[in-house]
């Protein structure tokens, strides 16, 4: 498999299968849609995405992928240095196997019939591809929240495979604040009188997923943030702040599929590194390579101390704390403030 250096990244689906789940259930057969950069020769990096991330995560000059701000060509991850690849997670509903897909035994979408997915899963569909893809190493796996917890996995399912990590606003386990959050956003979707059971018209979307959507713009972000940013200003009668909320509301609508992300929500909900293992700070010792672990300010949901005990637990690892208003949604944004924490961390050693 053949993957040159273009300045527009490529798009591509890669097929493989069965996929055993952790809840015993077999896909036959998966597909996971993936973006790719820079040259055939050099070390890999994979990007893990968050919730309601994808597989753009460059893009291009016209359409910019969600860290395009973080890699590309002389950025912090460089794609002149490293071949970068990021796919659309299990589960997903941007080109991979998903609730959204067709169901080959019934030729009809999954819906609800989607088998229970975990971060492992995730994980384990991510290894296979890159199997496929003759991809035999990586230099790194990186990524937040979401992202973050696949890194995590990468490193006790595969530690031979990985010779660095670099977790972003992620924790061992998923917090009970953020299982609160995240059953008020599924709530709301679930109480749409038009999600009937997950059998939703496609052609309509829900104003549920709009409120899930919103509860997640108000969870991943200060109050600070908040009060700076709009200063109670208006149009007419309408706050800035919630034409803001309706707008990422509705927008989330016409690009993310309610049953997947209801999906998602349920594997950050059972997030939890020690599932099977010994109790999270021995199983975490497991990790042999370097670790990069990076929380941020005002993270509602992956509080910094944790990820700070986190840091302490693993034998060969490296902490920083980034000051900002964006608290959980940091990792997304003033990549000046953290860049260059993670260029350093990247290419040590690197020839």
């Amino acid at each position: 498999m053949v993957h040159m250096l273009t300045k527009t990244p490529i798009i591509n689906d890669i097929s493989f299968g069965p996929l055993q789940l952790d809840s015993g259930e077999t896909i036959d057969k998966v597909t996971l849609r993936y973006e790719i950069a820079g040259p055939k020769s050099a070390p890999v990096v994979l990007v893990c995405h968050a919730l309601t991330g994808n597989h753009h995560t460059i893009g291009t000059d016209s359409s910019p992928g969600w860290w395009s701000g973080l890699i590309g060509r002389k950025k912090y991850i460089d794609t002149e240095r490293f071949q970068v690849i990021t796919f659309n997670v299990l589960g997903g509903c941007d080109g991979s196997t998903g609730p959204a897909s067709i169901n080959p035994a019934t030729d009809e979408p999954y819906r609800t019939s989607f088998p229970n997915i975990t971060i492992r899963d995730m994980v384990r569909a991510q290894f296979m591809a890159l199997q496929k893809l003759e991809i035999s190493r990586l230099a790194a796996v990186t990524g937040g929240s979401l992202g973050g917890m696949q890194v995590l996995e990468w490193g006790l399912l595969y530690p031979a495979f990985v010779d660095k990590l670099i977790v972003l606003a992620a924790t061992p386990t998923f917090s009970d604040y953020g299982i609160a959050f995240n059953h008020i956003a599924a709530s709301s979707i679930k109480a749409d009188p038009n999600w009937n059971k997950g059998n939703y018209d496609s052609n309509h979307s829900l104003k549920g997923l709009e409120l899930a959507r919103m509860i997640g713009m108000v969870t991943y972000r200060s109050s600070a943030l908040f009060n700076k940013r709009f200063d109670r200003e208006k149009k007419g009668k309408t706050y800035d702040v919630t034409s803001y909320l309706d707008y990422q509301g509705e927008k989330l609508t016409h690009r993310f599929d309610p049953n997947s992300y209801l999906y998602l929500l349920e594997a950050m909900n059972n997030h939890d590194v020690s599932f099977h293992r010994s109790e999270w700070k021995k199983a975490i010792q497991n990790i042999q390579c370097p670790v990069l672990a990076i929380s941020y300010e005002k993270d509602l949901v992956y509080e910094p101390p944790i990820i700070n005990e986190l840091a302490e637990a693993i034998p060969n690892s490296t902490y920083y704390h980034i000051h900002t208003d964006f608290g959980h949604d940091g990792f997304l944004t003033e990549f000046h403030k953290w860049g260059n924490i993670v260029f350093d961390f990247l290419n040590e050693s690197q020839s």
